[in-house]
């Protein structure tokens, strides 16, 4: 049985996979998976931190998911709505076994998905879906719940975002500061709606936020990083510095200049690049992007010493690059941007503040800083089949 794509789990909210049933059987599984790491390490307490988007249906997975670990001896942390990332975080930084977030990322409200992290905050490794996925498909796995004694507890973090907070803040160069900063935050009604502004506020911006009214059916709906020409609308009308656009899970980053142009992943990498190389930061002069990214990101990056090294498309690849060749940054055209040392998956927030802080560092607009890549023409078209194969 498969269950997990290029990024988790992920179908239509009711249908298969993502029903009530089968993710009960996947919380089942991923706890019988902890079970036995923890009798190997002789680690008795074993948790889980759980947090999601702003979609409908997040209620129901939480609850599933939780249901399932429960069942299975697991103690779960239930967060509420946060960015990817930080689950990513907060499963180190709160001790836990592994961290689940539920999101469908860019995706409309009517789908939803499951994306598992271990231990140290990076998504699990194939052989632990390939687990996942026989246990689900095995027909005895009830057999394995744990005696009613050992029935696992879920309860609710007040400080989750908290801590995620501090930690994107503390990123931030303690010298800088964006007081006289004037901010367009558009955080797609999804996990950020919350973090985000305050993120820009304490750090001293003039923030002006849309997209952070989530109803549980608006994410990602005409806002947020697909849809950055709203945003333009917004920098141009309000005579801000730039605007930042979060995806729904808050992994992912579009920038606007000054002008109203739009800043891409690619846009991103080159004056990330650039500047780490220059202060020293870019380990091994190399940045990792994928197969999609522009070519002007390539000469941009040549002219400068840099290598560029390409990896299929997903974020997933890139950080396992990254981890591979000891790199120091790497992301997506998308906008996915991965800063290893800082984050261990995209970070939308902390990718923004990076560029933030080079603007600061070199006292440039960010449209100066945007016009050094010359993008070359390049189409990008999905196309739809009738069934998914290995090529």
């Amino acid at each position: 049985m498969k269950l997990f794509g290029t990024d988790g789990i992920r179908g239509r909210s009711n249908t298969f996979p993502m029903t009530a049933e089968n993710i009960v059987r996947v919380g089942q599984a991923l706890g019988i998976l902890l079970q036995e790491q923890s009798y190997k390490n002789h680690h008795e307490i074993r948790k889980v931190v759980i947090g999601k988007d702003t979609r409908l249906s997040g209620y129901m997975i939480e609850q599933a998911l939780s249901s399932g670990l429960n069942s299975m001896g697991i103690h779960v942390l239930l967060v509420g709505p946060l960015p990817t990332p930080g689950i990513g975080f907060l499963a180190r930084n709160m001790r836990a076994d592994a961290g689940i977030v539920i999101s469908a990322s860019h995706n409309q409200y009517e789908d939803n998905g499951i994306k598992i992290f271990g231990a140290d905050g990076y998504k699990i490794s194939d052989e632990w879906e390939k687990r996942i996925e026989e246990l689900v498909a095995d027909p005895k796995l009830q057999d394995r719940l744990v005696p009613s004694e050992r029935i696992g507890r879920s309860k609710r973090i007040d400080d989750a975002q908290g801590r995620y907070i501090v930690d994107v803040k503390n990123k931030f160069p303690l010298a800088d500061s964006l007081e006289g900063a004037r901010i367009i935050l558009d955080c797609a009604n999804g996990a950020g709606y919350k973090v985000g502004p305050r993120i820009l506020e304490e750090l001293g911006a003039e923030v002006i936020v849309i997209g952070d009214e989530p109803n549980g059916t608006n994410i990602n709906d005409k806002c947020g990083a697909l849809f950055p020409e709203r945003l333009s609308e917004y920098v141009r009308q309000y005579r801000a510095d730039l605007g930042i656009s979060l995806d729904g899970d808050g992994d992912r980053v579009i920038m606007v200049d000054e002008r109203g142009s739009i800043v891409n992943g690619d846009h991103i990498l080159g004056i990330c690049a650039i500047h780490a190389k220059e202060t020293g930061l870019l380990r091994n002069n190399t940045v990792v992007a994928t197969q999609m990214s522009n070519f002007g990101l390539e000469k941009l990056l040549k002219k400068h010493g840099i290598t560029l090294i390409k990896t299929n498309v997903g974020d997933r690849y890139v950080v396992e690059e990254l981890k591979k060749g000891n790199h120091f940054l790497g992301g997506e055209q998308s906008g996915h941007i991965v800063f290893i040392d800082h984050s261990t998956t995209g970070d939308g927030m902390i990718a923004a503040l990076n560029v933030l802080s080079v603007m600061r560092d070199k006292n440039k607009k960010l449209s100066e800083l945007r016009d050094v890549l010359v993008e070359v023409p390049q189409v990008l078209k999905n196309v739809r089949v009738s069934r998914r194969s290995e090529l």
